[in-house]
């Protein structure tokens, strides 16, 4: 099935990307230091996410950005990546049958879908 990227409502924002990112970012942290101690592999994997949202944010040219020095239509370059990292990460660390795999398998669709539906011109 194909399908037509431009019939995608681009409704988010700069504004609103930043607040999910900032919340993913905390999500991903969270959950990382959550696992610690009982699943190694799944919490390096979150934490490893969880810096790499945050770090992308903070140096973002959008509101909330500390150091803008990526432009926010490059910052889309680094969020699928970011999203790609997350959704293969249970096979590269080894967990990929784990119950655990399904958090990270969640947030990279809930993240493709959030990269689909953000207006990257409006920055």
């Amino acid at each position: 099935m194909h399908m037509n990227t431009a019939a995608i409502a681009r409704t988010i924002s700069p504004k609103q990307h930043a607040v999910l990112d900032y919340g993913v970012a905390a999500g991903f942290l969270a959950v990382g230091f959550a696992m610690l101690g009982r699943h190694n592999r799944a919490a390096a994997l979150a934490l490893a996410n969880g810096i790499m949202v945050l770090g992308m944010s903070m140096l973002t040219d959008y509101p909330g950005g500390v150091l803008p020095t990526i432009s926010f239509k490059g910052h889309r370059s680094g969020d699928i990546a970011q999203a790609a990292l997350a959704g293969i990460g249970p096979a590269v660390f080894g967990f990929a049958g784990d119950p655990e795999a399904k958090y990270f398998y969640g947030q990279a669709l809930s993240e493709a879908g959030v990269i689909a539906a953000t207006d990257w011109n409006a920055g």
